[in-house]
């Protein structure tokens, strides 16, 4: 079990609430390619109690269940790991989730969003919680999956992750994609995520820079953000004793908080409005602005420019290249979920509709 270090312990008492103990929430998925809707989830379900245990399944669960993981099982522990509502990360958590595992880990219930979850076999993994009561639901996020992520890195042009053109194999594969006999449902397809003011406050601390606080200020599209970015910003955060991060998010990219469509050139304002100590800029390339010009020079000339090594040389266009490696599992994993989960409601709607007192056996 890893522990983050933030939150209340084991069976510590709740804060403030005198003897009551503290509730403990599970939750468990494969949290592959981690995005906003992850992030979201395991928000709403460290709210419905003080300590939130996450449980990651392993690359050979995720393989016979769903088909083949993009990230490895220690890249996604360390990704849950980094995100701040989580207090507490289980390796290896088994993909149907038992009574035994939630008393295992002193667990109250455990929590999962509103859509459907199958074993290989199209059971519920979460039919014996429910059925003891111990099951929570959470609103899922619209409009982004992993499976979604997947579908738009391969209908978009290879263009926007690298320099390259894409070559007549991919555009083929990438025509394709998502094409599946039997239509679609809730739950897998290419959609669009559209961020709103009101959700975008939910993620944000809300909290202004205090006196003595190093304000370092990091721009990027930080697009399907993975692993090297979390050990980029790990490094960035080390700098400082107190330190205060702004992250500024270009526009057409995954936009999370505090600058919003930040200008791609690090400008004299921006830096003058936020008091900005230090600048700081991974070893990657370094492109120039549409005029020609170095986004950083305003703050290599003030000499608080700083490039960070994260030690981590995991980028964007390198995921892309796993999944075009592994695009026919890929597409058979996404057809293969869609058919169980397109079944599996088929099998709710006959049971809601049979008549009363007919069971399983009179067909």
């Amino acid at each position: 079990m890893i522990r983050n270090g933030h939150g209340t312990a084991g069976g510590a008492e709740r804060p403030g609430s005198g003897a009551r103990r503290a509730v403990r929430v599970w939750c468990d998925g494969c949290y592959d390619m981690v995005h906003y809707g992850h992030s979201n989830q395991l928000r709403q379900a460290r709210a419905m109690g003080d300590h939130l245990v996450v449980g990651v399944h392993t690359d050979e669960e995720i393989s016979k269940h769903k088909g083949p993981p993009v990230f490895t099982q220690e890249e996604r522990y360390r990704m849950v790991q980094a995100i701040k509502w989580v207090d507490e990360v289980v390796p290896a958590a088994p993909y149907v989730t038992t009574l035994e595992t939630l008393d295992k880990y002193g667990c109250d219930f455990c929590v999962h969003g509103n859509d459907i979850t199958l074993t290989v076999d199209g059971r519920d993994t979460y039919e014996e919680v429910k059925q003891a009561g111990r099951y929570r639901e959470c609103k899922r996020t619209q409009g982004v999956s992993t499976t979604d992520l997947v579908g738009r890195m391969l209908l978009v042009t290879k263009a926007h992750h690298s320099s390259q053109e894409m070559s007549s194999e991919y555009r083929e594969y990438a025509d394709s994609f998502g094409k599946c006999p039997g239509g679609r449902n809730p739950w897998t397809g290419v959609s669009q995520f559209l961020q709103t003011s009101q959700k975008i406050m939910q993620f944000a601390s809300g909290k202004e820079p205090q006196p003595g606080e190093t304000v370092v200020y990091v721009a990027g599209a930080f697009d399907l953000f993975h692993i090297g970015h979390v050990d980029f910003l790990e490094k960035v955060h080390s700098l400082a004793a107190r330190p205060y991060v702004i992250a500024g998010l270009h526009f057409d990219q995954y936009v999370s908080e505090v600058v919003i469509g930040a200008p791609y050139s690090v400008t004299a304002e921006l830096l003058d409005h936020f008091k900005v100590d230090l600048v700081c800029h991974g070893k990657t390339e370094i492109v120039p602005d549409k005029d020609g010009s170095d986004p950083y020079e305003e703050p290599k000339r003030r000499g608080i420019f700083c490039q960070i090594d994260s030690g981590n040389d995991l980028t964007t266009d390198l995921i892309v290249q796993r999944i075009i490696k592994n695009r026919l599992e890929y597409e058979a994993r996404n057809q293969k979920k869609e058919a169980k989960e397109l079944a599996f409601l088929e099998a709710v709607r006959q049971r809601e509709e049979r008549p009363e007192g007919e069971s399983d056996s009179d067909f």
